[in-house]
């Protein structure tokens, strides 16, 4: 399983980099940390576009883990 850390990254960069981590296995386990609502949005929207289904965990209130699975 792959991670990507967008935290301290505004929009559109966090889509960008989810796009990038999937790119060339896009059927690899993803996990993307998010610190804001519009990243948290925004990834969850373009994975599911992309087939993944997200799930969301709080980590400590301020960062969100999203866990894309095919």
């Amino acid at each position: 399983m792959r991670e990507v850390d967008t935290r301290g990254f505004s929009c559109p960069q966090p889509v960008l980099m989810f796009h990038e981590a999937v790119k060339d296995n896009a059927d690899e386990p993803l996990d993307v940390l998010v610190d804001n609502q519009a990243s948290l949005e925004n990834v969850t929207r373009a994975a599911q576009k992309n087939g993944y289904q997200v799930t969301a965990h709080d980590v400590d209130g301020t960062v969100t883990r999203l866990e894309l699975r095919r």
